[in-house]
């Protein structure tokens, strides 16, 4: 046996992963939501030229909304947009049968903001990037 890691398989081999895992989860749960079923969207805010100043990239799958980034311009922080961007979110997520959501941010990042909308801090990794941490919250929607 070999082992090698490499930062450009062929199509073929990463599918091999994928395929594996996927045969693995179904054998231990029969009825699991196929990955295949997963959500990928964005919730925009844009000014009134129609600019782009700020925006969640996020996905639905096996019941959960995961916020992958949210981002709102300086101009809009602390304004209330930000609430009602992750609310709108929050709403598409609900309506594609997510009951949770779940997000990761750094300690100069948005830790406080999820709180103040009900997120609760579920674990911290200290250190991660070195001298910060990374904190994990979750939502019942």
């Amino acid at each position: 046996m070999t082992i090698e890691t490499t930062i450009t398989p062929k199509k073929e081999e990463a599918e091999i992963l994928s395929k594996g895992i996927i045969a693995f989860n179904n054998a231990e749960i029969p009825n699991l939501e196929p990955i295949e079923k997963e959500i990928k969207f964005f919730t925009f805010v844009r000014d009134k030229d129609k600019n782009i100043v700020g925006g969640i990239r996020a996905s639905c799958y096996w019941n959960t909304l995961h916020i992958e980034l949210l981002w709102l311009a300086k101009t809009c922080r602390g304004t209330g947009i930000g609430g009602k961007l992750l609310k709108e979110a929050e709403d598409f997520a609900k309506k594609n049968n997510c009951e949770k959501a779940f997000v990761e941010t750094t300690s100069w990042q948005a830790k406080p903001f999820y709180e103040k909308n009900n997120y609760q801090h579920i674990a911290t990794i200290n250190d991660r990037p070195k001298g910060h941490a990374s904190h994990y919250l979750t939502k019942n929607l």
